[in-house]
């Protein structure tokens, strides 16, 4: 795709023209799926939040820095990546990596199930243990394999763009991926 036809690449560069209405657009377009992805990422819903508020400070501080060599939301991630990977580093570094909360919960709170109306309670609590064997076996990945898996299988970018936003080639994101779903193959297997 010809980033110039990207309507989020023409917002960018009228925020680079000083257009604050553009980069709000950008960022209400973009802000809840970014920290999704972050919070996937990094585990903790309001760390996400903070390292999303990050990111979109760092477009703003950087945009006359800013070239559209491919999609926004290719750039976007690159740097989302990028902050989610430093803050991984980080917390391992500390020691504190904290296991991601189940869906649609703060840290510490208790998740008040709704089953729908055609499903029965023993199906509903099936399904929550199965998506919470799925973030255990996500946050045994290593940051690279997990990112590539994210941007690819969750945001539904391309190999060529996610290639872009972790700086690498396509056959790497390819083997990055490939191991991914291994490792977690392996590890739902287990348990």
């Amino acid at each position: 795709m010809n980033p110039e036809g990207d309507p989020d690449v023409q917002l960018m560069l009228a925020v680079q023209r000083g257009d604050d209405s553009a980069f709000r657009q950008l960022f209400e377009k973009h802000i809840a799926a970014v920290v999704g992805f972050a919070t996937q990422f990094v585990g903790v819903r309001a760390r996400a939040e903070e390292v999303a508020q990050q990111v979109f400070l760092q477009i703003y501080r950087t945009r006359a820095q800013y070239r559209p060599r491919a999609r926004f939301t290719t750039w976007l991630y690159r740097m989302v990546t990028n902050a989610c990977l430093s803050e991984v580093r980080r917390a391992e570094y500390h020691g504190r990596f904290v296991p991601i909360a189940p869906s649609g919960e703060a840290e510490g709170e208790m998740a008040v199930v709704v089953d729908p109306p055609t499903r029965s309670t023993e199906d509903a609590l099936l399904s929550r243990e199965a998506m919470d064997r799925m973030r255990a076996a996500l946050d045994q990945l290593p940051a690279q394999q997990r990112a590539a898996l994210l941007l690819a299988r969750v945001e539904g970018m391309s190999y060529e763009e996610v290639a872009t936003s972790l700086s690498c080639s396509v056959s790497a994101v390819k083997s990055l991926i490939h191991r991914a779903t291994v490792t977690l193959r392996d590890v739902l297997r287990e348990t």
